[in-house]
Parts: structure tokens; C-alpha cells; sequence
């Protein structure tokens, strides 16, 4: 099984990384909620459990069931519409025993799905038919998903999914052609979006984007960005430290809900000051580089989309929560990858990063370009 091993290629400052970026979101979640913490550390221990194990199956066999990852990610985000529990407004969890988030590990699946198929159709990507097909199997889940309704995920979803099919050899004309009719579209749509009374988007989506174009006219739906900027704010150069009582906290003062999920971060602003900030935004980055840098060593397309995927997953779902959380962005609902409290982002994005280290350990010698 392991013949094509190469274990020197084990990527240790990767593992490492990962590790360390979670361990300082567990610190950070003891903080915000103390209630969480052992249950995050489980998911860190879980975690590397699903790590080490997928880091030790060839990526080339998983591969193999790419229609059972597809039929199984629609499967259960129609359970989620058809069974699913409701909670704040969107209905994005199942029990079965345990509650977890589907869409999470949808994304991981898909990434193996269309890392096959693009695979599949290196040669024929620039087709008009097989355009279409992508087009079609991209369509469903990314439906399912928007149904949740999750808005923020479908996009991360769709991001990974050009991202993947850009790297596969997507033609530059097509790219800029998309691109000069989607921007324009896009613009008109923030435009439209941002009127009162609107019927694009549901209407707490609306109303997100107009608390973030005019906080002060809806403070209601904005206090929680602006609280988050206060608190990344006040935190000045060294933070407040971890699980202090300052009367001054915002989190102390519970003036942003739900501090140990997606808004995190204004916790690690607040305590850990601009430096801890800074440190964990450098160890997302220097993940996402290494990452790609296992891509440029993959030994075929498939262990490179695959690792293009997740670098994708993990660099962009990390800058729109960060945007959000400093108000750079419409409020989203986005976790932050291995530092928000969620047992099935943290579990998920783990069996991620155990594939591409088992791309990088049957990676081959490549000193060109990255793509």
C-alpha cells in the first residue's frame, strides 16, 4: 500500500501549523465560553485521529467512489431541507445521534469529486459541453446549500469549484470574458440589493448588506460588526489577556453574541492584542502556502486540484470571516478554519489536510512554475 511513499515528504511544518492555530482557538473559545472548550479539545483530538488516517489512504483510490462523494453530498443536503433542525433562522443541521453541519463536509467532498472530473476532462475543459456539465453538477449542491438557507457557504462552494477549474487549464479569454460580465453584474446587484424593500435576497440577507452600507440607520442588525470592531480595537498591541475581567471587555460585557463561533476572532483581537491577530493571520497564510506549495509537487492533476481546493477553502473562507468580523464585509456566517468552535468545520477541514499530505507523500520532484 505504501510503495509509493515517500515519508521523508511528510510535510511536518504543515501538521505543525495546523496544530499550533488550533490550539490557540481553543484558547481563545475557553475564553469566550469556557462551556466549549473540552468539546473543542475532543474535536482537535478527533481531528488528528482523521488526519493521520486519511494522510495514510492513496488519494488515487478515494478517488475511485467520486459518484458516491457526489450522490452522498446531495443526499445529505436534501436530508438537511427534509430533516434538518432549524436555528437562527436557517435550517442547516442534522442529528443523527450526534448534530453536525452537512455543508461542511459537502465542501471537502467536492473538492474530490471535481478533482476527478477535472481530471477526467483536462484536455476537453474549454468545451462548450463539458462547460455545461460542470455547470450543471456545480448547480445542484450549490442550490441545496443556498436553500438553507447559507448564502456565505454557497459562495466559498462556488469559489472552490473556479478555482479548481481555472487551475485545470480554463481558457484566459473565457476567465476574462466571465469576469467583464460578472463585476459589472455583481456591482448592479449590491445596488439593487441595498434598497429598502428588495426582493432579490431573503430579507435578513438584505438587511445585513444595508447594516453594513448604513450601521448607524439599522444599529439593530449592525451592532454586532460594530461591537467586534471595537473590541479588535481595544485590544491595542498586546490584548487584555486571555480570560481577563476587565470591566471595559465587549466580550466580557456580552455585547457580541455568540463570541465563540464565527465572530472569534473579535475575541482574539480584544485579548490577544494586534500581535496574537497578526499571528494567527500569518499561520492561515503560511497554511494556504504550504498547501499550494504541495500542489506544485502533486503528481498528477488530480492531487493537485485537490490541493488547490483546500488551499482555496482555507484562504478564502478565512478572509471573507476576517473581513467581516473588521467590517470590511456584509456579515456572512462564516467560522474561522481551526479557530472557531464547531466540531464539524474543525473535523472536516482535518480530513482535508490528512488528504493533502497524502498528496504530498506520493509527491514527485518539481522545480517550475506552481501551475
Amino acid at each position: 500500500m505504501f510503495h509509493n511513499y515517500k515519508f521523508k515528504n511528510l510535510d511536518i511544518k504543515l501538521i505543525i501549523a495546523v496544530i499550533a492555530l488550533t490550539i490557540i482557538g481553543i484558547f481563545v473559545i475557553g475564553s469566550a465560553n469556557e462551556s466549549n472548550q473540552q468539546k473543542q479539545i475532543l474535536g482537535m483530538i478527533l481531528g488528528v485521529f482523521v488526519m493521520t488516517t486519511m494522510a495514510l489512504i492513496d488519494y488515487d483510490f478515494l478517488l475511485h467512489f467520486h459518484w458516491v462523494f457526489y450522490g452522498f453530498v446531495i443526499a445529505l443536503l436534501l436530508s438537511v431541507l427534509l430533516f434538518g433542525e432549524k436555528s437562527g433562522g436557517a435550517t442547516r443541521w442534522i442529528d443523527v445521534g450526534i448534530r453536525f453541519q452537512p455543508s461542511e463536509l459537502a465542501k471537502i467532498l467536492l473538492i474530490l469529486f471535481f478533482a476527478w472530473f477535472f481530471m477526467m476532462y483536462e484536455e476537453e475543459i474549454n468545451k462548450p459541453k463539458i462547460l455545461a456539465f460542470t455547470l450543471l453538477l456545480s448547480a445542484l449542491p450549490l442550490f441545496l446549500i443556498e436553500k438553507e438557507p447559507d448564502l456565505s457557504t454557497t459562495i466559498v462552494t462556488m469559489m472552490i469549484i473556479c478555482v479548481m477549474i481555472f487551475v485545470t487549464g480554463l481558457s484566459y479569454k473565457l476567465v476574462g470574458t466571465v469576469l467583464g460580465v460578472s463585476i459589472p453584474s455583481i456591482i448592479i446587484l449590491l445596488i439593487l440589493v441595498s434598497r429598502e424593500g428588495q426582493t432579490i435576497l431573503d430579507e435578513y440577507q438584505g438587511l445585513r448588506i444595508l447594516a453594513w452600507l448604513k450601521p448607524d440607520k439599522y444599529p439593530s442588525s449592525s451592532y454586532q460588526q460594530q461591537n467586534s470592531i471595537m473590541a479588535i480595537g481595544s485590544g491595542q498591541l498586546l490584548g487584555k489577556g486571555l480570560g481577563n475581567e476587565a470591566f471595559d471587555s465587549v466580550k466580557n460585557g456580552n455585547y457580541i453574541s455568540e463570541p465563540h463561533t464565527d465572530f472569534i476572532f473579535a475575541v482574539a483581537g480584544e485579548e490577544l492584542g494586534f500581535i496574537g491577530s497578526v499571528i494567527i493571520i500569518a499561520l492561515i497564510f503560511f497554511i494556504t502556502i504550504e498547501i499550494l506549495l504541495i500542489a506544485k509537487r502533486a503528481k498528477d492533476i488530480a492531487g493537485k486540484l485537490i490541493c488547490v481546493g483546500m488551499a482555496a477553502l482555507i484562504g478564502f473562507q478565512s478572509f471573507v470571516n476576517i473581513c467581516v468580523v473588521t467590517g470590511l464585509m456584509p456579515n456572512t456566517g462564516l467560522p474561522l478554519p481551526f479557530v472557531s468552535y464547531g466540531l464539524t468545520s474543525l473535523v472536516t477541514v482535518y480530513f482535508g489536510i490528512g488528504i493533502v499530505l497524502n498528496v504530498g507523500l506520493q509527491s514527485k520532484n518539481n522545480n517550475g512554475r506552481l501551475f
